[in-house]
């Protein structure tokens, strides 16, 4: 048993370490096309070498018998979020190619609804999963919020900001950890948060124009993360602990959602 233990963990940190690998190698791509500059490569070498640190420590621990497709469509997410992110820390000396931006982050959009799909469809669905995905998601937002803001205003981090908030809120007020109900909702206004950062990043529009998109949606993430955490005040158990169920729904932990709200 021992030995078969071995031998899955080795596996599993080869898919991390691919992983990592090819985040290098997007970097290099990049580097190599647009002649990018010590901030990006630095910030998409770290982003990898966090990536692989985090996830590697994450996939021992949680005991999986293996990686999962489901979780290579998320790693591969998190390797075009790498080369995003290493283009708007590149962005603050030279701006990228708008087609370049708006590719990688259109792609790692489109596959955001991917890696659920394939984990349902296999019956690999797991927490790490899960987790990872939303991570990715979060980390897109906020990386989307700081570029965006350079041409719009620092009121645009709001959005980036605002799930880590809400997470760093629950540390003090433990019955943010409850429980809510899927909601369509919240998932329209999770994919909105990056659909409008995407636009707005895309410089295309009119800068009123972009300005309302990403207006409407902050305010729709408002909107969002209020009603739910009035929802979770109206059910909490004198916040001591989190709600399990509401009468027969089927609920969804807070710490998995995207975008919170």
């Amino acid at each position: 048993m021992a030995l078969n233990h071995t031998y899955d963990a080795r596996l599993l940190q080869q898919e991390t370490t691919v992983g990592a690998g090819v985040q290098v190698l997007l970097l290099t791509l990049l580097g190599t096309a647009i002649g990018m500059g010590p901030a990006g490569w630095l910030t998409g070498l770290a982003f990898a070498l966090a990536t692989w640190a985090v996830l590697t420590r994450a996939v021992l621990r949680s005991r999986l018998r293996s990686f999962g497709m489901a979780n290579r469509v998320t790693l591969g997410r998190a390797t075009l979020v790498g080369g995003v992110t290493a283009l708007v820390a590149d962005s603050f000396e030279s701006s990228p190619p708008v087609t370049l931006f708006v590719g990688l982050t259109a792609v790692a959009l489109i596959l955001d609804g991917v890696d659920g799909k394939v984990a349902r469809r296999t019956g690999t669905s797991s927490a790490l999963g899960a987790r990872f995905d939303m991570e990715v998601d979060a980390f897109l937002i906020v990386v989307l919020s700081v570029y965006v803001a350079m041409s719009l205003g620092p009121w645009v981090l709001l959005i980036g900001a605002m799930r880590y908030v809400f997470v760093a809120a629950a540390k003090v007020l433990p019955w943010l950890n409850g429980e809510l109900p899927p909601s369509m909702a919240r998932k329209t206004v999770a994919a909105w948060q990056g659909i409008a950062l995407l636009v707005a990043g895309s410089g295309l529009l009119p800068f009123a124009a972009t300005a309302g998109i990403v207006a409407s949606a902050l305010a729709s993430l408002v909107w969002s993360f209020g009603r739910d955490v009035l929802w979770l005040w109206s059910v909490r158990e004198d916040g001591l602990g989190p709600v399990e169920l509401v009468g027969d729904t089927v609920v969804e932990p807070v710490a998995e959602l995207v975008a919170g709200g």
